[in-house]
């Protein structure tokens, strides 16, 4: 059955092979979403969605692929719920609450699955490594979300500082999401405290970027984690 996002006049719109491919994606997304990365199959996902295999390999020739789809499924809704909110503010550490906290509350229905997708993805080698070139789609949607959090802000930062810190922040956000795989603590709370710590060092610090004197070890910093994104 086609979720809601495949239905009415756009499945019309839509040839044969795409409204197949479709229903495999959407098939395959809630797979995830209830049963997580470990008992997501192929197989299970052509059966549910009412295909054969081989034509559910057509679309996406292994899981990994339909991973790389939650991924986008996932930052595009971040980005979404980020942008709803950031309009309210110009101040940037609210700013960066707002887009933290948004990536957070999307990755929380996957909670109870994180250590079977971290298991899957930890390898360099991975294609769905969060830094892997398979998965550059779906961080720079991130990417392009935290450009936006610091381009509306009212920070008075210097310019070249300004442009390099969206790179930290993308980082800042994966280093986070790895931190809520290992909280169990209830609602994963340890996980929010660390951030609500962080953005209010992060306030006291923003202020020295304009110091002559700390800006160029800051900016060389910001540098050196760009190199860690690429």
């Amino acid at each position: 059955m086609f979720n809601s996002e495949v239905q009415g006049d756009e499945a019309e719109r839509m040839t044969k092979g795409e409204r197949t491919r479709a229903l495999i994606r959407e098939t395959a997304l809630r797979s995830f979403r209830e049963r997580g990365y470990d008992d997501t199959t192929i197989r299970l996902i052509a059966q549910e969605a009412g295909v054969s295999v081989g034509n559910a390999s057509h679309y996406f020739p292994t899981k990994s692929h339909l991973v790389q789809e939650l991924y986008l499924d996932v930052q595009q809704g971040h980005r979404t719920a980020a942008a709803e909110l950031l309009p309210g503010t110009t101040d940037l550490v609210e700013r960066l609450r707002i887009a933290y906290g948004t990536g957070l509350d999307g990755l929380a229905p996957f909670h109870r699955f994180a250590p079977g997708f971290l298991a899957a993805a930890v390898s360099p080698r991975s294609p769905i490594n969060p830094l892997s070139a398979d998965s550059s789609p779906a961080l720079e949607i991130v990417a392009a979300l935290f450009r936006d959090v610091v381009d509306g802000a009212r920070h008075g930062l210097p310019t070249d500082i300004a442009r390099a810190l969206p790179d930290a922040l993308v980082l800042g956000h994966l280093l986070l999401a790895l931190f809520w795989v290992y909280d169990r603590s209830p609602g994963q709370r340890r996980t929010r405290r660390l951030l609500d710590r962080g953005l209010k060092l992060l306030a006291l610090a923003l202020p020295l970027a304009r110091l002559p004197l700390l800006r160029a070890p800051l900016r060389e910093a910001l540098d050196l984690i760009g190199e860690v994104r690429a």
